[in-house]
């Protein structure tokens, strides 16, 4: 394949002031950030806030106080858009009991009335200022609440704190639990405030702690798409949905997968059938390390290698005395086999997923220093001399490298037996193969050239080559992307869509070529 063929070029004799205008133009673009995806950082200011919005959509449509409006949304995980479609369906008074929201206040008897009150706990007498009243109408003294209280926190249950008569749903009135811990437990009153607070994130779908070690106190909220990768202000990139390191094109299921493997045994008990055998006395693991048939086991026995028969040690290099090996085992023969493609099946995609990790590691160093070249450069000088086309191609780079790299235990699984055994003939296998492997070559060659390119760097070299040079990288750069987009198009539309099993991936998305609006 041709470096640049079918894929947008620009023509060096094109005049400066064209190309400053229309390709230097189009190439400005930032690095990949949170306002083009459809994702938030959350952090430890913005929490309040977020919770809050979404209360007051609640308290607002469904005419509610703070505490139910809080009830409702912790019960349906933060979905507004849920809780609006069931309030349609099920009707305002059966979404509200199935959440633990009373509909009406001080349903039981007036507490005003009386002198005193018998608490149904303890069954002690209690003035009316010692008790207190949720709003299902239930009432108790309020050390006898405190203590439920503190029970429930410190059993993980402070979001949904339950009215303490039996078989009553509703859950206590927040304002009420927050104003008895105060004045008798304030630091558990402070943790009950704090797990309200997170809520939002404990009891959201849509959103999800920062994986970040140590942890950094930030979460991600998605709008629609939870197979996504996201990034925190941290720095760390990650999947929304299963929280490991990015892993597209591979789903969570194989990355899973494939993450237990690389460090499990699974492998180097494959080695040690196809390399070893057992000493038919002790049957401890024998390595053949010479050429010879006959082998002798540490506890002193000897053995023929070829089938593990016991034997004495009397021997010539063809022959050993008063042996012939016995019938051939067509089973254990196919089972080493099997082993031994395993083994090798599973070192080649191995290799080849770790060679692009660790190029990843290396080209690390070139966004670096691009981004110094970009910060030190003078804002008057011409676009080519200001670097930002070499640092939006390092940010591709280290894109492509990855998609590169997880697509070798993509297609060890794709092409493998472990999960698709029944959904393809050998036939289509093949072809689905073939075809992959073609779009996955393409991009490895271009992403070579890329990395080859910025690895040059840029010292001591001609304002003309410096321009050239610029004009290279801005089409390499938008080739390697348009081959990841074809490549994830590939994986989405021919492999994994025709397949009955669900193996949903992260979109593709360009950490180079996001526009700077």
């Amino acid at each position: 394949m041709d470096d640049d063929e079918n894929y947008p070029q620009w023509s060096d004799e094109e005049d400066d002031d064209h190309f400053s205008e229309n390709v230097f133009d189009t190439a400005d673009y930032e690095n990949l950030d949170t306002t083009s995806y459809a994702y938030t950082v959350v952090t430890e200011m913005s929490l309040l806030t977020m919770q809050m919005e979404q209360l007051n959509i609640m308290k607002e449509i469904l005419a509610l106080p703070e505490n139910s409006a809080r009830i409702l949304l912790i019960n349906h995980r933060w979905d507004v858009r849920r809780i609006l479609e069931l309030f349609e369906r099920k009707g305002k008074e059966r979404l509200f009991s199935e959440a633990g929201v009373t509909l009406h206040e001080n349903n039981g008897p007036s507490l005003s009335s009386q002198s005193t009150i018998t608490c149904n706990v303890c069954f002690e007498d209690f003035s009316m200022d010692e008790v207190s009243m949720m709003s299902c109408g239930h009432y108790y003294c309020n050390n006898c609440w405190t203590e439920h209280f503190i029970i429930k926190i410190n059993d993980g249950e402070s979001r949904r704190i339950r009215c303490m008569t039996p078989n009553c749903n509703a859950i206590c009135n927040e304002e009420v639990v927050r104003k008895l811990l105060k004045s008798k437990s304030p630091d558990i009153a402070s943790r009950f405030d704090r797990f309200l607070l997170e809520s939002y994130i404990e009891d959201n779908n849509k959103v999800k702690w920062c994986p970040s070690t140590p942890h950094c106190g930030n979460a991600i909220q998605v709008e629609d798409e939870i197979y996504c990768e996201v990034e925190c202000s941290c720095g760390l990139q990650f999947c929304f949905n299963c929280l490991s390191k990015v892993h597209s094109p591979c789903s969570c299921k194989m990355w899973d997968l494939w993450s237990k493997k690389c460090q499990d045994d699974s492998e180097n008990i494959n080695w040690i059938l196809v390399n070893t055998k057992p000493c038919p006395k002790c049957q401890k693991k024998v390595d053949k390390n010479g050429g010879c048939n006959l082998v002798k086991c540490i506890c002193g026995q000897h053995f023929c290698w070829l089938c593990g028969a016991a034997t004495g040690s009397a021997h010539t290099y063809h022959k050993i005395k008063g042996h012939s090996c016995g019938r051939y085992d067509d089973e254990k023969v196919k089972h080493i086999e099997h082993a031994k493609r395993s083994l090798h099946r599973y070192t080649h995609y191995y290799d080849r997923y770790k060679v692009h990790a660790d190029s990843l590691k290396h080209e690390n160093e070139f966004k670096v220093t691009f981004e110094e070249l970009v910060r030190t450069s003078k804002s008057e000088e011409s676009n080519h001399k200001s670097f930002r086309w070499a640092l939006n191609g390092a940010n591709q780079l280290l894109r492509a490298r990855q998609v590169l790299s997880n697509s070798y235990p993509f297609a060890f699984y794709m092409f493998g037996d472990e999960l698709f055994q029944d959904e393809m003939t050998p036939e289509e296998r093949l072809q689905k193969q073939n075809l992959f492997e073609v779009q996955q070559q393409q991009l490895e060659f271009q992403v070579e050239n890329l990395s080859m390119c910025l690895g040059k760097g840029f010292h001591g070299i001609s304002d003309t080559e410096l321009f050239d040079t610029s004009l290279h990288i801005i089409n390499l750069t938008r080739i390697v992307n348009t081959l990841c987009k074809e490549l994830y198009l590939c994986i989405e539309d021919d492999l994994l869509s025709p397949l009955q099993i669900n193996h949903p991936i992260a979109p593709y998305k360009s950490q180079a070529l996001t526009k700077n609006q």
